[in-house]
């Protein structure tokens, strides 16, 4: 069996789908693997580290992937007109698997569909006990919770922690985190961790353990609704629970040093979570970071893309966070493909169980048809 590594092309994108040491555990699961030339610079792996793996460098994408049984990327291949794709030039019922952004570009699904190709989105992956180690959406988040406020740190003009000096003391900045999933938390870890005082909100009652585990204060209107579905998630609230919400979070931006966003809904446009009006009202020199920045922000005067100042404030709009942190992100998201990858193989060889739910909910395409129901169903204008 050959599986193929592809070089990512996207803008703004550094990670990498293999690491040296998941080609081993590829090559030791009993794939032929080959390495496009340069795939892994950009997140410091280099040719000769994978070559030491075991793996084939191929000088370009069409040899890297001509022949696969399987190809492994980070982001969607490029559409007809944006550039080098390596849709052309697999075989016929090969498989894609990376982060496709299914709902949020439904229609390249009918291009996997049409090239013959299998191909899964990681992003899909249910959240269940036995598929945590598959969960790219978790491992990604993760980093870039931690990374935001790093970023929010090299912004900001003063230190983060409580320092007693000779000259006088230096009272610890104040954080406000808006959400509390899984980058969320770990940006109140982090934020801790340098010495700040933090505080954050969820709409999301079950939070609020979460966050003072981890020794932050959780802010939450009086009377407020618990706006959490049976999945775990967050949920749209009554107009009159957002009102109390939004005043809340307006108050307590007030007195905070940086605030961080982390609200992102996949396949929709970001929620809003601080408007003009609340930047307005932010402290001079305040940072806000604002992680859903790919998603037309949480903020109103989010730039994607830039830093830009707005009333004094600095507002962080930086594209594709977890890639910032290419090393580590693309090592735990090349672990996630191995965990996708090893109940598929079965003595050597490949045998997908599509009755499997983690299949079924990964499964954008399936010889020659799209067969997944949120694109199925959005094709059939239902």
């Amino acid at each position: 069996m050959k599986l193929a590594i592809q070089k990512e092309r996207r803008e703004h994108e550094r990670r990498v789908a293999a690491t040296p040491d998941t080609v081993k555990k590829l090559v030791a699961m009993g794939f032929d693997v080959t390495v496009e030339s340069g795939a892994g610079d950009a997140s410091g792996y280099l040719d000769q580290a994978y070559q030491d793996m075991g793996a084939a460098i191929s000088r370009d994408l069409a040899a890297t992937v001509k022949d696969a049984d399987i190809v492994l990327g980070v982001q969607r291949p490029l559409e007809k007109g944006e550039g080098e794709t390596p849709l052309g030039s697999m075989k016929k019922g090969a498989i894609l698997i990376g982060l496709l952004a299914p709902l949020s570009n439904k229609d390249q699904a009918a291009t996997y569909a049409g090239a013959d190709v299998d191909a899964f989105a990681m992003e899909f992956v249910p959240r269940i006990s036995r598929a945590q180690g598959m969960d790219v959406l978790s491992s990604q988040s993760s980093l870039a919770g931690y990374r935001a406020v790093l970023d929010g740190a090299a912004e900001f003009g003063r230190a983060f922690p409580m320092m007693m000096t000779a000259a006088g003391t230096i009272a610890p900045a104040k954080v406000f985190v808006l959400g509390a999933g899984v980058a969320g938390l770990q940006a109140i870890a982090t934020a801790r961790r340098l010495g700040a005082s933090v505080f954050a909100t969820d709409v999301r009652a079950a939070a609020a353990e979460q966050v003072e585990s981890l020794g932050a204060t959780f802010l939450t209107p009086e009377g407020a609704e618990d706006a959490e579905d049976a999945a775990g998630y967050a949920k749209e609230t009554s107009a009159d629970a957002q009102a109390k919400q939004t005043a809340m979070v307006t108050e307590a931006l007030k007195t905070q040093d940086m605030a961080i966003c982390t609200a992102l809904i996949p396949g929709r446009a970001a929620p809003t979570l601080i408007d003009d009006a609340m930047v307005a009202g932010m402290k001079p020199g305040s940072v806000i970071v604002d992680l859903a920045a790919e998603a037309g922000g949480n903020c109103t005067a989010t730039k994607p893309g830039e830093v830009v100042q707005v009333n004094g404030v600095t507002i962080v709009g930086h594209l594709n966070t977890p890639s910032r942190i290419a090393t580590d992100a693309s090592a735990m998201y090349a672990r996630n493909l191995v965990n996708f990858l090893t109940p598929m193989i079965t003595d050597g060889a490949l045998a997908i169980d599509w009755d499997d739910e983690i299949i079924q909910a990964t499964a954008l395409t399936r010889d020659g048809a799209v067969i997944h129901p949120r694109l199925t169903e959005a094709a059939d204008g239902s």
